[in-house]
């Protein structure tokens, strides 16, 4: 099955509902500069005038933008920016709600599938013998606060396994790098095309084994620990409630230096932008 790439559509096409990712370039053509970039066989109808293009950005590249670039183009409110960030960066609005970025739906999904069950495994793993002698004194009963510990140490070891596979099922980056480059052709598509090819073998062929491994691991602590799967539920569901929630606050802070970076008289705030641009990789 081959895969196809529809770069076109999404840099030449736009709505009026994101007239805030768009912007207006002029730029001159000559024959000598078409005849290098096209092929010699196409007839092109040139014209000597500088010709308007509509050049669409998405949600990635639009945050992405240089200072000098962003004091141009970048009109947006500051709630604007935070809802760009959450389709960019938040778990379920970007595998459920973006639709403007240059990655597969499906390969979204299969990786949101994939995290939830990571923080299962993870959890699991913290059930040691202390873990199930708390149990028992306390009856059975879910003792939040000691559980504490043991949630925000496998929200963090999830988070970072997460990254590592993400790179390899998300393929954005690599399509927007290509379209910036300023002579494409059929050979960089097909090297492109080849290498997202084994980057998506690679994530199946991981997340496969993985969830072989937690399934055979989930199965045989839940045998063996009959009483303590509401607990492991529970540590699960917490932990995974947790990493939904603490970004919604964090991506707060790259908007309070970038909006007013950009929106200073003095275009002389890179400072700020800069920062903004660390905080929104967190």
């Amino acid at each position: 099955m081959k895969l196809q790439l529809k770069i076109s559509k999404r840099t030449l096409n736009f709505k009026d509902s994101n007239l805030n990712n768009i912007t207006l370039l002029n730029s001159n053509i000559t024959k000598s500069n078409i005849s290098k970039t096209h092929n010699k066989k196409r007839k092109l109808n040139i014209s000597k005038k500088p010709y308007k293009k509509f050049i669409y950005y998405s949600d990635f590249e639009f945050n992405g933008l240089s200072y000098a670039e962003a004091l141009k183009i970048d009109r947006r409110t500051y709630p604007q920016y935070y809802f760009s960030v959450l389709r960019m960066k938040y778990l379920l609005v970007f595998t459920f709600f973006a639709n403007n970025d240059y990655n597969s739906k499906s390969m979204k999904i299969c990786l949101f599938l994939f995290i939830f069950s990571l923080y299962f495994a993870i959890n699991c793993l913290f059930f040691r013998d202390s873990t199930m002698h708390k149990i028992y004194v306390d009856k059975g009963n879910f003792n939040f606060i000691y559980q504490i510990p043991q949630i925000v140490y496998s929200s963090l070891i999830s988070s970072v396994i997460n990254s590592i596979v993400s790179y390899l099922s998300l393929s954005e980056r690599s399509i927007i790098y290509l379209k910036k480059d300023a002579f494409i052709n059929e050979k960089k598509v097909r090297n492109l095309i080849n290498c997202l090819k084994v980057k998506f073998v690679l994530f199946f062929i991981i997340e496969f084994s993985l969830l072989l491994l937690f399934w055979y691991y989930l199965s045989c602590f839940c045998a063996v620990y009959k009483n303590t799967q509401i607990h492991l539920i529970k540590d699960t569901l917490i932990s995974f409630g947790l990493s939904l929630l603490y970004p919604l606050i964090l991506y707060l802070l790259p908007g309070l230096f970038r909006i007013p970076a950009l929106r200073a008289k003095r275009s002389n705030r890179q400072c700020l932008y800069k920062i903004s641009k660390i905080f929104q990789l967190i």
